[in-house]
């Protein structure tokens, strides 16, 4: 199953600035996915990171990452209506930065859920070259539920 921005936009609750997944090409419900982001010149956070050196910060490439990890999650109608937050990052490892122009492809693949906590180890690259490496931590939230 694929997706394209319409489609993640019906799971996903984030919108600009912060939808960070322009694309979902892979998709097997509750076990992994791969997606990207296009990486462009005119994003906002490029203007103060770095001034003449422009750099993805590396939370938002983290943020890509759980994003694509969340479609495993949302797009599953059991959890119409839930709200994925990121609960910690382990493993964390930034192996190249990102530039504007790049696409940063992402894999997830997941590792165990239950009851509404979870576990995701993924991979980000740029031109088959690994950019990040973690293991997300997080949690669904239901309908008016709080923390």
């Amino acid at each position: 199953m694929a997706m394209d921005i319409r489609q993640i936009q019906k799971f996903l609750p984030h919108r600009y600035p912060m939808l960070l997944v322009d694309r979902v090409v892979e998709l097997e419900l509750g076990k992994r996915a791969r997606g990207y982001k296009n990486v462009s010149a005119n994003e906002a956070f490029f203007v103060g990171h770095y001034p003449g050196m422009p750099v993805m910060p590396g939370v938002l490439i983290l943020e890509s990452m759980a994003q694509v990890g969340a479609v495993i999650l949302l797009a599953d109608e059991r959890f119409e209506g839930y709200t994925p937050l990121v609960a910690g990052f382990d493993k964390v490892k930034f192996k190249r930065p990102v530039f504007p122009g790049d696409r940063l492809d992402t894999e997830v693949e997941a590792l165990w859920f239950r009851k509404q906590m979870g576990a995701l180890k993924a991979t980000a690259t740029v031109d088959g070259e690994v950019a990040c490496t973690a293991e997300i931590l997080y949690k669904v939230l239901s309908d008016g539920e709080t923390l």
